[in-house]
């Protein structure tokens, strides 16, 4: 069967032709194309690594998006698309396996065991939103600025009292009043920079006698932001601003005060991050950063597969959108 795939010259046509149509019976792959990509030393597929299941890529609205810009110019280079979701315990991880040309490695942080399997591999590895490793090319945005002039904008509006609703600090980990505050030591590189944007624009705040609580969700949905938002609202001194790091996050908090007869934002403004469709259409339309999701996915796409364009870094712009869910405190 070797023989037959890759070494033509060490069988008859005819032992040859018996095989193949033996092996097309069994289902095996189409072995001309086989030799060919052996010969040619590319398989014209592209691998797309995350760190969450795989159901996340298809009901996450930001990771959708990113998706989508991925296999738009996968499809312009006719290049297939592999999804690797996260590894399990006691299952091989595709990682060591995937017949591809290289790495869109879509996680922050990627796992160091599976840095270690990339760097056995040889291939090259475009990060999206972090460097899978310093020096690494990746294509991102700049989180700390983005949180800064989100934070900024409440400041601005004369809020004192600001909740925030982090990302989840670790797989598993449970909701939870995080007490270093925007100091708290986070390994997740978007999440650590977006606390230090919120506290580059929150220190007069609190250099004022302010106030700042953080709470780290439970997981990325609307429910971990309505159960994080449960909590800074029965503090003694409840915000009166909260700031999500994603808008599912921030239409949890929004569900969550309306539960509670909070008016939004009368009673609570609400900032999110992400600018997915649904933040406009939320009741009321959420301010929230927009970065452009697709455009992320695209161009490390092309970077991954131009390497003379690559760079180490590509930095998108953002924007803060200003939207009816924040005013005042008590407009």
């Amino acid at each position: 069967m070797s023989n037959a795939f890759s070494r033509l010259d060490q069988l008859s046509r005819e032992l040859r032709e018996r095989i193949l149509a033996a092996a097309r019976e069994l289902g095996s792959p189409d072995p001309d194309r086989h030799s060919n990509t052996v010969r040619r030393g590319r398989t014209g597929s592209v691998g797309l690594i995350i760190h969450e299941p795989l159901r996340h890529l298809f009901e996450d609205p930001a990771a959708r998006l990113t998706m989508a810009g991925v296999a738009r110019i996968c499809g312009e280079h006719g290049s297939a698309l592999v999804l690797v979701p996260r590894a399990e315990a006691g299952v091989p991880d595709v990682v060591a396996s995937a017949l591809v040309d290289g790495f869109i490695a879509f996680c922050d942080p990627l796992e160091p065991e599976r840095r270690e399997t990339l760097r056995a591999r040889r291939l090259p590895v475009v990060g999206l939103d972090a460097p899978v490793a310093p020096g690494e090319p990746y294509v991102g945005i700049d989180h700390r600025a983005a949180a800064r002039a989100a934070a900024a904008h409440l400041v601005d509006l004369g809020h004192r009292r600001i909740g925030v609703i982090s990302l989840a600090p670790a797989r598993g980990a449970e909701a939870a009043v995080v007490p270093a505050g925007v100091d708290a030591p986070i390994g997740s590189v978007a999440n650590r920079a977006r606390l230090d944007g919120y506290r580059d624009a929150l220190r007069p705040v609190l250099a004022d006698g302010g106030r700042v609580v953080v709470v780290a969700a439970r997981g990325a949905e609307e429910a971990d932001g309505a159960a994080a938002t449960g909590m800074l609202l029965d503090l003694a001194e409840p915000p009166t601003a909260i700031l999500a790091m994603s808008d599912r996050l921030a239409l949890g908090v929004i569900a969550a005060a309306t539960c509670r007869g909070i008016r939004v934002p009368g009673g609570l403004s609400v900032v999110g991050f992400d600018d997915v469709p649904a933040a406009a259409a939320a009741t009321p339309p959420l301010t929230t950063v927009r970065q452009p999701h697709a455009r992320k996915g695209a161009e490390a796409v092309r970077m991954l597969l131009r390497p003379a364009l690559t760079r180490a870094a590509l930095i998108l712009p953002t924007e803060v959108v200003v939207r009816a869910s924040t005013a005042p405190p008590g407009a």
